[in-house]
Order: structure tokens, then sequence, then C-alpha cells
């Protein structure tokens, strides 16, 4: 294969990874809104929409292996290869995360904000998708000076959520355990800072992976 062939293969490649996280950032966003409003409505189509994501993958994953198993890359190109394979991966992981919010969205229950007015779940969440985004950047733009700060990030959003749990448990405490709707509501609640969470374990991911990308360099590789 000519070599500029190969070359617009691998700027496709990167450009259809970074327009795969635009919609799974999208649908994030959109899961945090559905959570806020109750909008049932909105948290079906996130649910039952997940195949696509799921579709895209499968295509991107086939890309990356075609790739690798017919040009043979080495050197940056092989790493820029694998890194955008495991970013995908945490890509549709993200996505199912944001399938699982869809689904909290759907139960229903009292309304999380009269129930916790302290933990601001859609804030932390926005965060959190940011840190996604800020990883993409770097990703796109081969930017390795821009991985470094998403660790950091992560740290805070580590804290936000264990704030936001210890929130949740002094709350159970100091109520009448024989309201049946509680125990749903703090399970819901929980799982729900739970899941943000990992959204930003799969950023700290994804710039580790760029980080390898770019420059060799797996410091920030767990």
């Amino acid at each position: 294969m000519p070599r500029n062939e190969y070359q617009h293969q691998l700027e496709a490649l990167r450009a259809n990874v970074v327009a795969m996280s635009d919609l799974v950032c999208d649908r994030f966003r959109q899961a945090l809104r559905a959570l806020e409003e109750g909008d049932e409505e909105l948290a079906e189509m996130i649910v039952t929409g997940d195949h696509e994501i799921n579709q895209l993958y499968l295509e991107l994953e086939r890309d990356c292996i075609d790739l690798l198993a017919l040009q043979q890359p080495v050197a940056g190109d092989l790493r820029f290869i694998a890194a955008s394979f495991k970013i995908i991966t945490d890509l549709e992981r993200i996505a199912d995360l944001a399938t699982n919010l869809g689904a909290y969205a759907q139960q229903g229950g009292r309304d999380r904000r009269e129930r916790y007015p302290n933990i601001d779940v859609t804030q932390i969440g926005t965060e959190t998708i940011e840190m996604v985004e800020e990883a993409m950047g770097a990703y796109e733009a081969d930017d390795a000076a821009r991985t470094h700060s998403i660790d950091a990030m992560d740290d805070d959003i580590d804290a936000l959520c264990e704030q936001a749990n210890e929130a949740v448990v002094r709350d159970l405490l100091e109520r009448d355990l024989g309201d049946d709707d509680i125990f749903e509501d703090v399970s819901r609640t929980l799982l729900t800072i739970r899941d943000i969470e990992r959204v930003g374990d799969h950023a700290v991911n994804i710039a580790a992976r760029t980080l390898y990308m770019v420059e060799n360099d797996d410091q920030l590789i767990y």
C-alpha cells in the first residue's frame, strides 16, 4: 500500500476515535440531565441507544486490527494504534456508565436533590466528563504536556466523590429506617457516585495511553 494511503488510514483512525469520544461525552451529559430532571424519556433514549456506541466500538476495533495485521507498524505508529485501541475500550466503558445513569433515572424514586441538597451530582459528573474531554484533546493533538494535569484532576474528583458518599451515609444514619424508600434512594445515589468516579478513572487511562503514545512514557499507566 502506498505510504500516503497508509497515513490517510492513520489520520482517519484518529478522527474516528475523537468522533466516538464526542458522541460518548454527549451521551454522558444527557444522562446527567436525565438524572437531574427526572426525564424518563431521555433516559430511555440513552439506555436503548447504547448499541450505537457498541457498534462504533466494534468498527474501530476492526480498523485497529486491520492496521496491525496488514501494515505491521513499528515505533510511533505502533504505539498510536495500540493506544487508540485501548482508548476506544475506555470510551465504550464510559458509554456503559452513561447507560447506568440512564437506568437510575428510569427507576425514579424521590427527588435526590431534596434528600441530598448538599450533593451536586450533576456538577461532579460535569467536571468528570470535562476530564475525558481534556484527555481526548491531548490525544487528538499529540500533546503530552496536557496529560499530566489529568491525574491531579482525578484526585479532586475522588475527593468530591468521597465527600458525597460520606454525606449519604450520614443522612442514612439520621433517617427513620422505617421509610421504605430510603434504602433504594441510598443505593441508587451511591451507585451514581461510584459510576461518575469510574469515568474519572477512564479519563486517567486515556491520558496515560496518550502519554505513552506520544513520548513512549508509561509513568501514568497503572
